[in-house]
């Protein structure tokens, strides 16, 4: 629906048919409630993934790094690291250090080129809960390795819902908070980005066209070490939340 930029419609059918199906007893009884459903990820090839890298000075702080204060820190992600809520997070052979972060994901809804700040929240087709995976240990070893170490199959959960824009009363109010084995390890406000959403759209769209589906994972208020036997989970303000389990290859291969 995204990509065939029908989500407009579907969003007025939700709004106007559905609600006033919702109401008729026949109809409520092939309701499926939340708490019955399985997730999958929202969708499994967004063309693009971006991830901002220490987008809030508290979690700069944590790594002992500077926060970018000119330009974002940018990274993108193969859409193979993709799982949804529910599935498993895979700690590699190859990491002895793994940390999972809560962030804010933008689902971009237009096709756009060098969008302007003021106009950028215009393209959004909504948001949702995300939780990326750093191999911190071999990004320790060199920055360079920053796409290796983000890359590693079940390294991006997103979902489970899309919320889109008329659902949130102001994006930079919502509250995010990295969570693990419930409870809350770190959390901030959207509002104290460096970098908030209407500037990363604009200026990654002056890098490259952003299409339908593409994301953009805004950045975490604190990262959080994982290990055999976690649940770590993505909680936002307004949102159903994301969890996901943690397997540590190398414990499961004893």
């Amino acid at each position: 629906m995204i990509k065939s930029t029908q989500l407009d419609a579907l969003n007025h059918w939700y709004q106007d048919e559905f609600q006033q199906k919702i109401k008729e007893e026949a109809f409520k009884e092939l309701i499926v409630p939340f708490d019955r459903v399985t997730y999958a990820p929202l969708y499994r090839q967004p063309r693009k993934i971006w991830g901002i890298g220490l987008n809030y000075l508290e979690h700069a702080a944590d790594l002992h790094e500077v926060s970018p204060d000119t330009e974002p820190a940018s990274f993108m992600k193969p859409d193979t690291a993709i799982i949804g809520s529910g599935d498993t997070i895979q700690v590699p052979m190859q990491s002895e250090r793994t940390t999972a972060e809560s962030e804010l994901g933008i689902i971009i809804g237009k096709t756009c080129k060098n969008v302007s700040e003021e106009d950028a929240l215009d393209v959004v087709a909504g948001y949702t809960t995300i939780i990326d995976m750093t191999a911190q240990d071999i990004l320790q070893k060199n920055p360079r390795y920053l796409t290796r170490a983000k890359s590693f199959d079940t390294f991006f959960s997103f979902g489970p819902q899309l919320v889109t824009p008329d659902e949130v009363d102001d994006v930079l109010e919502l509250k995010v908070a990295t969570i693990i084995n419930g409870s809350v390890h770190r959390e901030n406000t959207v509002s104290n980005m460096t970098f908030q959403p209407q500037f990363l759209i604009s200026f990654h769209s002056q890098v490259m066209t952003l299409l339908p589906g593409d994301i953009i994972s805004t950045g975490t208020p604190g990262a959080v070490v994982i290990r055999q036997g976690d649940v770590v989970s993505c909680r936002i303000d307004g949102f159903e939340q994301l969890d996901n389990p943690v397997e540590d290859l190398k414990e499961a291969g004893k």
